[in-house]
């Protein structure tokens, strides 16, 4: 559809994602209520499932392939599976089956596990570069590009408890950017800063598709998808329903939640299935010299 096949005949391929499934198993107690620590890692398919746990798809037989340059916004309800897909392309969740093949490996953007929240920007700056690879003297040397990204200046020595949200996000965007992945995955941080922050990592992702990289983006907001975009994906429920221009795209996806919220919701659902009927299959047989499964 749309954009996606011009841009696969005139790139090489960047990532194959292979008819991945992805499974919750969130664990009941006596009395069919549901644990207060659900278990929400996927586990190997052989394991089984017990009569106590109750499963949830978060992603059904997703299947499709990002190029060299491609600049991929994902759209969709909450709760319909975007975050986690990014995951399992950054590898941080095993889909039930299926499998994802990547050129080299995804950046997810967002070091939360590294950053703490006692010790200063500063201190996470270090910190969250030494987690992605980077060394002391490539830290050095990309330090203040860091600081000014997060437009954090005059907040950079002060702890991150100090931080509201949005600064916070800010600064995890600095930190992911500043590395030179082949492959970027964002999840919502256009989203947050002022409008010299969003043009500020609007041009980072610009830079990374022009260097022959792809980038991924998960937003809400379908101006940021059609003014950073040149190609979308649509998920529902973890169905994989459209793939093509942002342009086209949005306008599918805004005439489905139309037709959902004024009470229409078979005619909605009519769109949905004709949508995915029509998506093309696709072919993960042959693949570049040197790929690997991502994880």
């Amino acid at each position: 559809m749309g954009g996606s096949d011009s841009q696969a005949s005139a790139a090489e391929p960047t990532v194959v994602v292979d008819d991945i499934t992805v499974v919750y198993r969130t664990k009941q107690q006596s009395g069919g209520r549901t644990a207060s620590r659900p278990a929400l890692i996927p586990r190997p398919r052989s394991q089984g499932t017990s009569s106590s746990t109750i499963r949830t798809t978060a992603l059904k037989g997703i299947s499709f392939v990002a190029n060299q340059g491609d600049s991929i916004g994902v759209i969709g309800r909450n709760g319909s599976g975007k975050s986690t897909l990014m995951k399992v392309l950054a590898g941080l969740i095993i889909p039930e089956s299926g499998t994802v093949f990547a050129a080299s490996d995804p950046i997810l953007l967002g070091v939360n596990a590294a950053l703490i929240n006692s010790i200063s920007g500063a201190q996470n700056i270090r910190l969250g570069c030494l987690a992605m690879g980077m060394s002391h003297a490539q830290i050095d040397a990309k330090f203040n590009d860091i600081v000014e990204m997060s437009g954090l200046e005059e907040e950079i020595y002060h702890p991150m408890n100090s931080y509201s949200s949005g600064m916070g996000a800010r600064l995890r965007f600095a930190i992911a950017a500043a590395v030179d992945p082949e492959i970027l995955l964002v999840d919502e941080a256009l989203n947050t800063g002022d409008a010299q922050f969003k043009q500020r990592s609007k041009d980072r992702m610009r830079q990374v598709t022009r260097q022959a990289g792809t980038v991924f983006i998960v937003s809400h907001s379908l101006d940021t998808i059609r003014s950073t975009c040149n190609r979308a994906f649509w998920i529902d429920k973890g169905d994989f329903i459209m793939d093509g221009s942002p342009k086209d795209v949005a306008k599918e996806y805004k005439n489905f939640i139309w037709r959902i919220n004024e009470g229409n919701p078979e005619y909605g659902r009519k769109i949905r299935a004709e949508l995915m009927e029509s998506l093309p299959a696709i072919r993960t047989t042959l693949l570049p010299n040197g790929w690997k499964r991502s994880r």
